[in-house]
């Protein structure tokens, strides 16, 4: 097995948790979109904006929540 890429589970973990969460969170703001008054929606995207600026977030990854929410949101209004 190549030990550059994949090979730690818990490192594959960590990717799929953050990678779920972004997901999660470009579904909340594309509802959003489409009806600003959703409340379940904002509810969502609040949660998730928490948990990107959460210490878990931070042992999880390296990649900045404030450019990680700002890339997402620029996906969105595209």
């Amino acid at each position: 097995m190549n030990k550059n890429y994949g090979s730690d589970p818990y490192e594959n973990l960590a990717n799929a948790i953050v990678a779920q969460a972004a997901r999660d969170y470009l579904t909340a703001l594309r509802r959003l979109k489409k009806n600003p008054e959703n409340r379940t929606a904002m509810d969502e995207a609040m949660r998730l904006e928490k948990f990107f600026h959460s210490g878990w977030y931070g042992v999880l990854t390296g990649v900045d929540p404030d450019y990680l929410i700002r890339k997402l949101r620029e996906k969105v209004a595209a």
